[in-house]
């Protein structure tokens, strides 16, 4: 499956796919699975995971432009910053559960929003723009072709390492914290410890994920750590399938085209059936993208992915 994954990833290119759309796509779809391993995996539902994308965005922006750091420094430096603001986050976070949790998640990012609106150096309501590409490894990142391939590459590495942590005596141990977390204490597991690790690795996922944008977009904007962007990432993971590892990436995938995709068809369709009410849905994607999570929560409970496996294992276990 992974090799036929980057087949297809190397191809796309050459078929008339856009780079810039294909690298917001593999931005997005990291930025999920990051997501998800919190809230699938650790069971945290989390309205703040904006930060780390933005704040990691910013950390780039300022490593790059201001400080003249190559490429590679960095999106380490904006890794680093995301795992240390997750770390910050989970020691407050963990303390609660259920919707506490998820409220001290959103306050904690709200000021973290607050922050970069009102820091002279993050550019305020401009954003950081003009962001360098550079070079990495003699690559020119300048041009779209190398930087998509550089991007899928990191984005590929992303989502083995998420595989990796889920398929790992760590992420048995935080399924088992999911399930039934009274019973892991029983059993002498350190709780906490766990949940503050997941939780920083969500973070630094996440934060590549915003490491990788900055760079795609050459900026960084208040919309990256606003809490719009929090709750677009929880849209993908449950259209998608929580506690999946591919659903996450369809999810990103599904909504990244409703975007860019949506005021094409609105228009197709006015041309069409000569109905200029269709116009509205390319005026509002929120309500298209809305529309389609409340199709999804009726009629796939568990995400498209998580109804898929589900009818998979129905099946197999009839036989």
């Amino acid at each position: 499956m992974f090799s036929l994954a980057a087949i297809v990833a190397i191809s796309l290119p050459f078929i008339g796919a856009y780079p810039i759309f294909l690298m917001k796509v593999f931005c997005y779809a990291l930025f999920a699975c990051g997501f998800n391993l919190l809230l699938g995996y650790g069971g945290m539902l989390s309205f703040g995971h904006a930060a780390f994308l933005g704040g990691a965005g910013y950390a780039v922006g300022m490593a790059v432009s201001n400080w003249g750091w190559s490429t590679l420094s960095g999106l380490v430096f904006g890794v680093g910053v995301a795992s240390f603001m997750g770390f910050i986050f989970g020691i407050f976070a963990i303390r609660r559960s259920g919707i506490y949790l998820t409220m001290i998640t959103l306050a904690i990012a709200q000021m973290v929003y607050f922050f970069i609106l009102q820091a002279s150096f993050t550019g305020g309501e401009d954003g950081m723009q003009g962001i360098p590409r550079g070079r990495i490894f003699g690559f020119d990142l300048n041009n779209d072709l190398n930087l998509y391939y550089f991007v899928s590459a990191i984005a590929f590495l992303g989502y083995l390492a998420c595989y990796r942590i889920v398929n790992s005596p760590f992420g048995a141990v935080m399924t088992a914290i999911r399930e039934n977390e009274p019973r892991a204490i029983s059993l002498g597991y350190l709780v906490n410890r766990h949940k503050l690790i997941l939780f920083t690795l969500s973070a630094g996922i996440s934060g590549l994920a915003g490491a990788l944008k900055s760079l795609v977009f050459a900026s960084v904007t208040l919309a990256d750590v606003s809490w719009h962007m929090s709750g677009l990432v929880v849209l993908m993971t449950l259209i998608g399938g929580v506690g999946t590892l591919l659903g996450p990436v369809l999810g990103a995938v599904i909504v990244v085209v409703l975007e860019s995709k949506v005021g094409d068809f609105s228009r197709f369709m006015v041309k069409l059936t000569g109905w200029e009410s269709f116009q509205i849905l390319g005026q509002s994607v929120s309500m298209v993208i809305g529309l389609i999570f409340v199709i999804c929560v009726m009629a796939f409970r568990r995400g498209i992915v998580g109804e898929v496996k589900h009818f998979w294992d129905q099946r197999s276990r009839a036989k």
